[in-house]
Order: structure tokens, then sequence, then C-alpha cells
């Protein structure tokens, strides 16, 4: 498979099931727009996906029940869906499906670490030289469960080194654990979060360089930043403002 000229400089989301999956609905709420939008198997059902990543062969769905909860619209989704939706087969019962470039991809990034579906689309998305992944429902841990985790985080995470290296942006929801991005700003760097004041290690956006600040400093000029943000609502004195 040659690739895909109108992905390369692209801004794509990669949206699969995880909890974080919210806040792509709420990045899209709020008129956040991407060039496509790439779902990780049963996020096509309710998501409308330009690309779809599954996989399994169509037949897990198809026949049998191993899939769970997810079967029934699976099921749904594979024989409707216009496509592409990248498999490691093809199914004559599903005219969506699209056999995954897997030789392309592995010779071009040299390696073929693969344990989930989703490092499979990174990788994708890594081979078409897109310029920005942002990634919502990506999650495998969760912070109210401490025993619950899935499997893949690591070739996840990986993957998006690889990707990083290769000057692509990575972005990821921020209710999500994938690469400590919900973990408080003060606790990311191990040791330095033992400090009575630690320090921060931040990306200037305009710039793109590197910088190093203290805690308390970060804080001050968040505050004042809000400050400066903020807006005097008015005070509703009517009844009926004030059922709302």
């Amino acid at each position: 498979m040659t690739r895909i000229k109108s992905l390369e400089g692209a801004n794509i989301a990669i949206v699969a099931m995880g909890e974080s999956q919210l806040d792509y609905h709420l990045a899209k709420s709020h008129s956040v727009e991407f060039d496509e939008v790439w779902g990780i198997n049963a996020m096509a059902s309710i998501t409308d996906c330009d690309r779809v990543f599954m996989m399994d062969p169509a037949s897990r769905f198809l026949d049998s029940d191993d899939a769970g909860s997810q079967t029934g619209i699976m099921i749904k989704t594979l024989k409707s869906h216009p496509g592409p939706i990248y498999t490691c087969e093809l199914d004559s019962r599903c005219k969506g499906l699209v056999e995954y470039p897997l030789l392309d991809v592995v010779t071009y990034t040299r390696c073929s670490y693969f344990n989930n579906t989703v490092p499979f689309s990174i990788a994708f998305a890594l081979y078409n030289k897109v310029s920005r992944i942002n990634l919502f429902g990506v999650d495998f841990t969760y912070k109210g469960n401490l025993h619950f985790a899935e499997a893949g985080r690591s070739c996840v995470e990986f993957w998006l080194a690889k990707c990083i290296e290769n000057n692509i942006i990575v972005s990821v929801a921020p209710r999500s654990g994938l690469l400590d991005t919900d973990a408080p700003v003060h606790e990311k760097l191990y040791g330095y979060h033992r400090l009575d004041n630690p320090l921060l290690v931040l990306r200037d956006d305009e710039t793109d360089e590197f910088f190093t600040l203290s805690y308390t400093e970060y804080s001050s000029a968040k505050e004042q930043q809000e400050r400066s943000q903020a807006e005097l609502l008015p005070i509703l004195n009517t009844p009926e403002a004030k059922r709302y």
C-alpha cells in the first residue's frame, strides 16, 4: 500500500473505548476540528470515523460471542460501515474491510511490536507522516481503581515515543492516565515530586522550547492567568433566574 498523501501533515484523532473518550465529545462540542477521526473497534458504531482499526478477524464478532457486549453492535457496524476498516484478513460478509499494510508499516518503522489494536493505528499514522496525534479513550488504567489494568499500555507508549522522536506532536485526553497525563503537574517527575517545592519541566507552545519552573512559580503564574481571563458575571435577582 502506498502512503495516503492527504494524511501527510494531518491532525488526526484516535478514539478508543476508555472513559477519556468523553474528552473527545467535549472537544467536538466546543468546535475542535480534526482532519480525520480514527475509531478503534466499537467506537465506529457511535462516532463518525474516517477510518476504523479492528485488528481481530471479523469472524470473532460474526461467528462467536467472544467479544462479549461488543458483539451485537460490531455485527451491525461491520455489515454497514463503508470503510476503510483495517484488519488482519478480509471477509466477504463485510465490504468495508481492508487488509492492514503490515509489511509496509513494519519495513518503514523497523518494528513489529503490536500487542493490541491501538498501536497499529499509531504506527499507521507514523507511516503516513501525520503531524499531530490526539488520543482519546486510550486509558488502560484508572485512578479510582488501582486493582484494574488492561494489558497493552506499554506498547502504546512505545509507539508514541517513536512518533515523538519523528517530530509528531502527541496530545492525550486530560482525564487519561496514558503518559501520566492525568497525574498532578507537581507529581510528574519522580524524585523531584518529594521536594517541598517540586521542579517542573514545561514546554513553550510558541517557541517549542523546554524550560524549568518551580511549582510555586507555576502556581502563581497560573493564578494570575486565570484572574486575567476571568469574566464578571451579572448577579441574578429575579426569581426566574434563581431557579437556574
